[in-house]
């Protein structure tokens, strides 16, 4: 198959552990299902900016970008990230985006909880949304924990 038409397994990332888990089984994933992985981080403007715009100082989307690229490499610290990693910083709200990201892909890999605040809960309000509505199957990541 060529590059256009292998299957994508999309990894939502948000710099989290669990987010980070989710790229390390994507990558087990891509290699058994012979997939390309499309790695996505969404972004929002704050809500706080009356005017949201980027200034020559700052810019959310390449935030964004940096946080992704970090997560990538901190995930596959030593192994080498996979050549036919694709990344990507959408503006959006992230269920939704993943959900659109999630059409025509052979599955959505996401972690179990993102940077939320509510620790105790097992699953995220973005898992959550994501195993209900996506286009595709969905795998919820947790980390190894002891």
């Amino acid at each position: 198959m060529t590059e256009g038409t292998r299957k994508r397994i999309v990894v939502g990332v948000d710099g989290s552990e669990e987010s980070l888990e989710a790229l390390r089984l994507a990558r087990r994933l891509a290699d058994l299902l012979d997939c390309r992985i499309d790695a996505i981080t969404v972004w929002e403007f704050p809500a706080m900016l009356a005017t949201p715009f980027p200034t020559a100082d700052w810019s959310p989307r390449v935030e964004a970008e940096r946080g992704l690229a970090e997560a990538v490499e901190a995930a596959f610290a030593g192994e080498g990230t996979p050549g036919d990693l694709t990344q990507s910083a959408v503006a959006g709200q992230t269920a939704g985006v993943l959900m659109d990201a999630s059409r025509g892909a052979e599955m959505l890999v996401v972690g179990n909880r993102g940077r939320g605040g509510f620790a105790g809960l097992l699953l995220g309000s973005v898992s959550t949304t994501v195993a209900a509505h996506a286009y595709c199957p969905v795998l919820i990541a947790r980390p190894h924990r002891d």
